[in-house]
């Protein structure tokens, strides 16, 4: 099994109250995508309710192999949730390893 871990960086000049509706549609897009992708085995995002802490969502899923990660990366559902963090997102930090 594949766990593949995202975190995402907002803008610091986007208003608080527009990165939270942003972050939200984020969640509710990306948590649709079992339906669509047969490949995930589990997702969830968490949006960051500590404001000290520079990174603003994390994404957690599973995968039975990295190809099935790297299917996912491109599945068009995949890739228009990501379009709804592109005008505020600073930076994207990852990590896929296997248990």
């Amino acid at each position: 099994m594949v766990k593949h871990i995202v975190l995402f960086k907002l803008k610091d000049e986007v208003p608080k109250a527009e990165k939270l509706v942003v972050m939200k549609k984020f969640k509710e897009a990306i948590e649709a995508l079992p339906a669509k992708i047969e490949s995930i085995r589990k997702i969830e995002v968490g949006l960051n309710i500590n404001p000290e802490e520079a990174w603003h969502i994390a994404l957690y899923s599973e995968f039975d192999s990295l190809e099935d990660v790297k299917s996912y990366a491109i599945h068009p559902d995949h890739v228009a949730a990501g379009k709804i963090l592109a005008e505020t997102k600073e930076s994207r930090s990852c990590v896929d390893y296997e248990v």
